[in-house]
C-alpha cells in the first residue's frame, strides 16, 4: 500500500484534491507506518494555534484587502507620480513604485494587476510608451514587492523556518530587513531599463510640480504614515510583529471605514470575508505541512537528500545555481505560499548543510517565486495579466522577456552577494 501511495496521490491531485487534504493524508499514512498515533497531527495543529507571530498574516491580509477595496491605490499612484514623474522614464518608475508598494501591503500579486493596472495602463498609453513596454511592466511589477515588508510571503517564510529550528535563528524583523536592499536592487535595475526605454519620447521629462505635489501629499496624508507606523513601531521597539499587524488592521480600518468612508459598512463583510479566505487557505495548508514537515525531519529525509546531493556537487555556488533553476520551475507551477509551507521545509535542512544562512536562503527562495509569476509558459500573472487587458498569453511572454532577464540577473547578484540580504539585518555570511 505505501508504494501506490504517491501514485494515489497524484491521481487525487489530477482530479482536483485539495492540497491540505493530499499532504495531511500523506502524513497520516506516514505516522500510521512509523507506529506513531496520528493524534500527533492535532498536537501539530495546536502548536502552530500557540504562535504569537501567526496572528499577523490574518490582520496584515485584512488590511491590504481594505486598502484594495479604497481610494487608495488610485492616491498612491498620484502621490508617485508627484514625486517621481519628473524624473527619466518617470511614469514607468512609478508604475514600477506603486505596484511594489501596493503587492507589500496587500501581498497578492494578482490584486495588483487588477487593482493597478486600470490605472497605470492607459497613462503609459497616453504618454506614448510603446504597448509591449507597457505590458511587460505591468506583469512583471505585480510581484515585485515581495521582498518589502510587511509582505505575507515574508512572514510565512519566517514562520516555517522557526518551526523547523535548523541553523541560526530566523526572527520575523530580520527577514524584512533583509529583504529590503535586495528588493530594492531588483526596482533600481527595472527603473534603470524604463528610463533607456523612454530615452527618445517626447514626454519622457516632465518639469516638478510643487502645487501637484503638495496637494499629492495632502490628498495621502492619512496613508503616509503607515508604513512609518508597521516599520517604525516595529524596529524601535514599541510593537512585536503581531501587535504591529494589530495596529496596523485598526488604522487601515479607521482611515477607510470610519475617517474616509469609502468601504460601505455593508461592503465590509464582504471584504473580510475574501481576505479571511486566503488565510484560512494559508494556515490549513500550514497545518497539513507541518506535520508532514516532522515526519520527514524524524525519518532523516533532508539529510539523506543532502548526502546524495554532496555526493555529486560539493560547491555551495553550484548548489545555489541549481537551486535557482529549480526554485524557477517550482514558481512557475504552484503558488508561492504551498511552495513555501511544501518545499522550504526539505531545502532548508539541506542549504544550512551547504552553509548558507537561512535569511539569505529566504530573500532567494522569494525573489525566484517573484520571477516565477511571470514566467512562461503557466507564470499566474501573465494569464491575469491576459485577462485584465484583453490581450493573446503568446503576447505576455514576448512583453515579459526583457524584465524577465533583468530579474534574473538581479536573482543572480542577489544568490551570489550574501550581503546584500546580510548587511540590514547584521548577521555575517557563514
Amino acid at each position: 500500500m505505501s508504494a501506490m501511495l504517491p501514485l494515489l496521490l497524484l491521481l487525487l491531485a489530477l482530479l482536483g484534491a485539495p492540497l491540505f487534504a493530499l499532504i495531511a493524508a500523506s502524513a497520516i499514512v506516514g505516522y500510521q507506518n512509523a507506529e506513531i498515533d496520528p493524534s500527533v497531527i492535532g498536537i501539530e495543529l495546536y502548536r502552530l494555534a500557540e504562535m504569537p507571530v501567526l496572528l499577523a498574516i490574518p490582520l496584515f491580509t485584512f488590511a491590504g484587502y481594505v486598502l484594495g477595496e479604497s481610494g487608495a491605490p488610485q492616491r498612491l499612484v498620484r502621490l508617485t507620480n508627484a514625486l517621481l514623474g519628473w524624473m527619466p522614464g518617470g511614469l514607468a518608475i512609478v508604475a514600477l513604485t506603486a505596484c511594489a508598494l501596493f503587492t507589500a501591503l496587500t501581498g497578492a500579486s494578482g490584486v495588483t494587476i487588477v487593482a493597478l493596472g486600470a490605472l497605470i495602463y492607459p497613462a503609459l498609453k497616453e504618454a506614448g510608451y510603446p504597448e509591449r513596454f507597457n505590458l511587460g511592466l505591468i506583469t512583471t511589477s505585480g510581484s515585485l514587492g515581495l521582498l518589502f515588508a510587511p509582505s505575507l510571503p515574508l512572514i510565512l517564510y519566517g514562520v516555517v523556518a522557526q518551526q523547523l529550528n535548523v541553523g541560526p535563528a530566523v526572527s520575523i524583523d530580520e527577514l524584512f530587513l533583509a529583504g529590503v536592499l535586495p528588493g530594492l536592487t531588483m526596482l533600481f535595475l527595472l527603473s534603470v531599463y524604463a528610463a533607456f526605454k523612454s530615452r527618445n519620447l517626447p514626454n519622457n521629462i516632465l518639469p516638478f510640480d510643487a502645487g501637484k505635489t503638495v496637494a499629492a501629499i495632502r490628498e495621502s496624508i492619512w496613508e503616509i504614515p503607515l508604513p512609518f507606523v508597521i516599520l517604525g513601531g516595529i524596529y524601535s521597539g514599541y510593537f512585536a510583529i503581531s501587535e504591529a499587524a494589530a495596529v496596523t488592521a485598526l488604522y487601515v480600518f479607521v482611515v477607510e471605514v470610519l475617517i474616509k468612508r469609502e468601504i460601505a459598512w455593508r461592503r465590509l463583510p464582504e471584504v473580510m470575508r475574501e481576505s479571511m479566505l486566503l488565510v484560512g487557505g494559508i494556515l490549513v495548508i500550514l497545518g497539513a505541512s507541518l506535520a508532514s514537515t516532522n515526519l520527514l525531519l524524524d525519518a532523516e529525509i533532508p539529510q539523506k537528500l543532502f548526502e546524495i546531493i554532496r555526493s555529486q556537487i560539493d560547491s555551495k555556488w553550484t548548489f545555489l545555481l541549481l537551486l535557482n533553476l529549480f526554485l524557477l520551475a517550482l514558481g512557475m507551477l504552484l503558488d508561492i505560499f504551498a511552495a513555501l509551507v511544501i518545499v522550504v521545509p526539505i531545502i532548508l535542512p539541506i542549504a544550512v548543510g551547504y552553509g548558507i544562512h537561512p535569511l539569505h536562503l529566504g530573500i532567494v527562495f522569494l525573489a525566484n517565486m517573484q520571477i516565477g509569476y511571470f514566467t512562461p509558459p503557466v507564470g499566474m500573472n501573465l494569464f491575469i495579466a491576459s485577462y485584465r487587458f484583453n490581450r493573446p498569453v503568446l503576447e505576455l511572454y514576448r512583453a515579459t522577456l526583457p524584465y524577465f532577464f533583468i530579474l534574473f540577473a538581479a536573482v543572480l547578484l542577489i544568490t551570489y552577494w550574501p550581503a546584500l540580504s546580510l548587511t540590514l539585518p547584521g548577521v555575517e555570511s557563514p
